[in-house]
């Protein structure tokens, strides 16, 4: 028999407004799957049970009165802790932000809540979200539910364990160097990076206004098991907020019910190396969508190798200017990871930095022409397996370890398009993402080449945790 905890959030929405399931049985499943599993995982710092049944008997009461119902009414859902949930703090991991406590939602839980939706715990996340590892200085780590000796990935790594595990069935991350999708290679799940501007982001813990990297780069988005879940994530949280100015209510482009697209493949991204049996999957992958009559061909995006280097200088110029307020709040790792990464550039000047964006606007133009023959490209989501925990510190060999790893999430982060993962399978125990990536606004049609993977794929998820 299946159990509550381990349905998608558009299946027990459906459970609760058929009166299947009333949303107080499907919170308390949940509440006793992170009882059952969290103690391994540590994926879940801070639970609102009370607050939480409270709002499951509201739901409750508006199922039996016959109100109108929002998409996800009565579903639990799960928020990253860099992300603003009235009434609880914003710690971003950091001891400093132990007790910043938000007033009020940020736009993103408060369009949870308006489709329905229980905020019911908040996930753990590196200091400041700065590794692609979640161990934070507050909470400590995350382990993977896969296997305890790898990362779970980062810096929404409480969200990717807590999920790939049963703990929540959809939950909230962001990303500016692949933190939606890094754990859901490490942890076997779905998400979706939206093009920047479609999902708004706002905070009122200092610091309120973002970087510049931050600005054109930075974004949150829906986490969960399917690709369905995503969807419907994509659809409550799009568009214009008055506290985010970057956001935009936008058109998204999808591909046509059953159309065939032109899809490039790039199994092996320039730049580094790929681990043979992650690029065998890619490759796997590409031949079910060629098999299903897609006009699927192995091409490289122009300018792959410059696109991830271009991020890292942009990356490191942000973090030089906010370097003194990280070095009073960050832990000893995350500090020395920071100063890794910056350790073989010089110094940046004004007009450098001009001449980085301006390199970078031609690089937008590059991609999206390229995109024009390839509307849809599949690649790995990392070029590795998941690491050691840790091993992104050594000061020999952790930065290039890291970088080489996760350069193929970086090009949609530069170039500010979306990007939505799902498992291409399982490979010697380990989950495998493969990464789906369009032009900007095409978030739709990503997700509908995600959705056709994951058909043919199948889930991998949710597991019961895997402890020594």
């Amino acid at each position: 028999m299946t159990e509550l905890w381990q349905l998608g959030a558009l299946e027990l929405a459906g459970k609760i407004r058929n009166r299947e399931a009333s949303s107080r049985e499907v919170l308390e499943a949940h509440l006793a799957r992170v009882e059952a599993c969290n103690g391994s995982l540590n994926a879940i710092v801070r639970l609102l049970t009370d607050e939480a049944r409270a709002a499951a008997d509201r739901a409750d009461a508006a199922v039996a009165s016959g109100a109108d119902l929002g998409v996800l009414h009565g579903v639990p859902c799960t928020v990253k802790e860099n992300i603003d949930v009235a009434g609880t703090p914003t710690t971003n991991g950091v001891s400093a932000l132990a007790e910043a406590i938000a007033t009020i939602d940020a736009p993103t839980v408060e369009r949870m809540r308006a489709a329905g939706a229980i905020p019911f715990a908040r996930t753990n996340l590196p200091d400041f979200g700065l590794r692609v590892h979640t161990d934070s200085q507050l909470h400590g780590p995350t382990r993977n539910p896969w296997n305890p000796d790898v990362t779970a990935g980062g810096s929404s790594g409480g969200e990717g364990s807590a999920i790939a595990s049963g703990m929540s069935p959809i939950g909230l991350g962001n990303d500016i160097g692949g933190s939606l999708r890094n754990p859901a290679h490490c942890c076997g799940i779905a998400s979706l990076k939206p093009t920047v501007g479609v999902i708004p982001m706002a905070t009122v813990v200092p610091p309120e206004d973002m970087g510049l990297s931050s600005q054109l780069m930075v974004v949150e988005g829906p986490m969960a098991r399917q690709v369905a879940d995503v969807r419907a994530g994509l659809g409550i949280l799009a568009g214009q907020h008055w506290r985010d100015p970057r956001s935009v209510t936008a058109t998204l482009t999808d591909a046509a019910p059953g159309e065939r697209l032109r899809i490039a493949v790039v199994a092996d991204p320039p730049g580094g190396s790929t681990d043979p049996a992650i690029a065998g999957a890619i490759r796997a992958v590409a031949d079910r969508l060629a098999n299903a009559g897609h006009d699927v061909v192995e091409a490289t995006p122009p300018s792959y190798e410059e696109t991830v280097d271009l991020w890292r200088r942009l990356m490191i110029d942000d973090v030089r200017a906010q370097r003194e307020l990280l070095g009073m709040v960050l832990g000893v790792d995350a500090l020395a990871l920071l100063d890794s990464f910056d350790a073989d550039s010089g110094p940046t000047t004004v007009p450098e930095v001009q001449h980085l964006h301006i390199e970078r606007y031609g690089v937008m133009r590059a991609w999206a022409q390229f995109h024009q023959e390839y509307p849809v490209l599949i690649s790995p989501t990392w070029a590795q397996r998941a690491f050691t925990p840790g091993a992104d510190l050594d000061p020999e060999s952790g930065v290039e370890m890291m970088t080489d790893t996760i350069r193929p999430v970086i090009p949609s982060n530069l170039l500010g398009t979306p990007a939505a993962v799902t498992p291409a399978g399982v490979v010697d125990g380990l989950p495998v993402g493969v990464q789906v990536m369009g032009d900007r606004f095409t978030d739709l049609r990503v997700l509908t080449i995600a959705a056709e993977i994951e058909a043919l794929v199948g889930a991998i998820t949710p597991i019961d945790p895997i402890t020594s």
